[in-house]
């Protein structure tokens, strides 16, 4: 059982989502150092990320964003903390996402990234 599991749906659609979630991907490798690396799927886009003390997933699809997280035994003194800071984040690059203009997340997502 994961230690952080956060649930959100949206009304995106894939395409947008994706790009979100790559976006997230982006932000997590840059500010935590986290490695990560994705699984494209027709319906689906997956996240896997990993470092020292922290690893999961962010799963993606049309209306949902759902992420795992098993946090090592010196993070895990700081779940509550580092769950409320990924939830905020998802909420704002959703929140962000919303306004987005399909065509333009749909130009993101179609980027150089796997």
């Amino acid at each position: 059982m994961p230690d952080i599991h956060i649930l959100r749906t949206h009304q995106l659609g894939l395409t947008p989502a994706r790009a979100l979630a790559l976006q997230w991907a982006d932000q997590a490798t840059d500010k935590f150092q986290m490695t990560c690396t994705h699984q494209k799927g027709d319906d689906s886009h997956e996240v896997i990320f990993r470092r020292s003390g922290i690893e999961g997933r962010l799963r993606v699809t049309g209306d949902l964003f759902e992420m795992d997280a098993s946090l090592g035994f010196l993070f895990g003194a700081f779940r509550e903390r580092i769950e409320r800071e990924i939830a905020h984040k998802l909420d704002e690059l959703l929140e962000q996402g919303s306004s987005v203009e399909p065509a333009a997340a749909a130009a993101d997502a179609a980027g150089s990234r796997p």
